[in-house]
């Protein structure tokens, strides 16, 4: 199985494999692991089609820089002419009009899009059950969830269906799936990537971003995907550092901080505890300063995150109301009913629950108690965040306080299900960007992850950094 695009590369060249033998290889190993039920939907024709363009291309030296990467999209990023439905049956037959700014960049760099990837409902969730064509099952047990809610996007690339893919991160739907899936999940600075055409859960959170087996496909998709777009106006203006030509940024010793709570909460497991231990030990061995720090407004996290995402995401989903498209009740009678009928039987129970505590938290006699208190906190958790930043370069925590739990597990415990995203979800809130890095296992054989943040546009500098902490 290939883990980089280099290698895809190289073997092209030699002609030991061609772009048409990779996709039907690819197209291959969809179909017999479909059981993990990571895709919705594959472009089979397609993706073949387009692989002999792009090989003809490749051939004659005229290939964009992604030639021979094969990609999936997760089910909340659009892409012309092709379905997209948040996994939700409140999109049920709907094909977009247009493709998301990320994937006509892709595709003008000869990446070939595979499919569309399963995930959580509306991308909420941390286990990928939430979706309406049911769970996506983690490759290296099938009894246990994949992640979420970027789930099935960390499994197509954990089971060699593709070799990359692209998901979205609200709270750490990037970055707990690939922790769980033993793979680098990369949450951007906040603006980096545009937003246009991914469809919306809380605005002011989500980002793209790329789950892969290796740092330098990574590197290389953000050089191509990130940047200012006319289309998003929480993009960035200005222009980026090239993700792939500063690895000196990663030479010398850097100064780390690990947030002491993260490895004495209840919830966490001894072999978490004991390779995120090992993980500062080897940073240590290596040269670089590790210190404990406090921060005490790690309990606040949740609190604040599901406050706020809830009340985006009750104003970000009234425009699914089954009258211009998608899902329509057959029960419905008239305008009212259309519309609670619609919204009643297209929703699953994890997108009502919050769409109703965001209504709830933005409501006349709530509002300040809830909604206000909590975008002040969340300045407050940006300031001490940008503080930490001030002496250290880097942040150390456990991607999750888990390895990936058994199917069910969860799935009657909102609250328990919500502490998943424990660790992960500082960096939404302030907006920094994240990387979870895949550092051994638990004693049940269970991928481990280590998550590393950064200061607010140093993205380049944590992923060069990353690629010498692999253990």
């Amino acid at each position: 199985m290939y883990t980089s695009l280099s290698q895809i590369q190289s073997d092209l060249k030699l002609g030991a494999i061609s772009l048409t033998r990779l996709v039907k290889d690819y197209l291959y190993v969809i179909n017999q692991k479909s059981s993990l039920n990571a895709f919705l939907e594959v472009y089979e024709k397609e993706a073949l089609e387009h692989a002999i363009i792009v090989e003809e291309k490749f051939n004659s030296g005229k290939a964009g820089k992604l030639a021979g990467m094969v990609i999936g999209l997760k089910d909340n990023i659009v892409y012309k002419n092709h379905k997209v439905s948040a996994s939700s049956k409140i999109l049920e037959g709907f094909e977009s009009l247009y493709s998301a700014t990320v994937v006509e960049r892709l595709i003008a760099e000869d990446a070939i899009i595979i499919g569309r990837l399963n995930c959580d409902e509306f991308a909420m969730g941390a286990s990928n059950e939430n979706s309406a064509f049911g769970p996506v099952k983690n490759a290296a047990d099938e009894t246990r969830v994949s992640g979420g809610s970027s789930g099935g996007a960390a499994v197509a690339v954990q089971a060699g269906m593709c070799l990359l893919s692209l998901g979205s991160d609200t709270g750490g739907s990037i970055r707990q799936p690939a922790s769980f899936c033993g793979l680098y999940g990369f949450k951007p600075t906040y603006g980096y990537i545009s937003r246009y055409g991914l469809i919306a859960y809380a605005s002011s959170f989500d980002i793209i971003g790329p789950i892969a087996h290796s740092i330098s496909d990574i590197q290389l998709v953000m050089e191509i995907i990130a940047g200012p777009d006319e289309n998003d106006a929480t993009a960035t203006k200005n222009g980026l550092p090239s993700f792939i030509e500063n690895t000196e940024l990663a030479q010398g010793p850097k100064k780390f901080a690990y947030i002491k709570e993260t490895l004495e909460a209840d919830g966490i497991e001894p072999d978490v505890k004991t390779q995120t231990e090992s993980f500062i030990a080897d940073l240590l061995a290596m040269g670089h300063q590790v210190e404990s720090i406090s921060f005490d407004l790690l309990p606040v996290l949740i609190p604040i995150y599901y406050t706020l995402t809830t009340a985006e995401a009750s104003s970000n989903l009234s425009r699914f109301a089954g009258m211009h498209y998608g899902f329509r009740s057959k029960n419905a009678f008239d305008l009212e009913s259309t519309i609670k009928k619609s919204r009643s039987e297209g929703f699953g129970p994890e997108v009502k629950r919050r769409i109703m505590l965001g209504t709830f938290v933005l409501s006349s006699g709530y509002y300040d108690a809830y909604y206000s208190k909590a975008q002040k906190v969340r300045r407050l958790v940006k300031n001490k965040t940008e503080e930490i930043f001030q002496k250290f370069d880097f942040i150390i925590s456990p991607t999750s306080p888990t390895t990936a739990f058994k199917i069910g597990e969860k799935s009657e415990n909102p609250l328990a299900m919500y502490l998943a995203d424990i660790f992960t979800v500082h960096a939404n809130i302030a907006g920094n960007p994240a990387l979870s890095i895949p550092y051994g296992k638990d004693r049940q054989g269970l991928p481990i992850g280590i998550q590393l943040m950064a200061p607010i546009g140093k993205d380049s500098e944590l992923l060069n950094l990353a690629e010498f902490l692999v253990k």
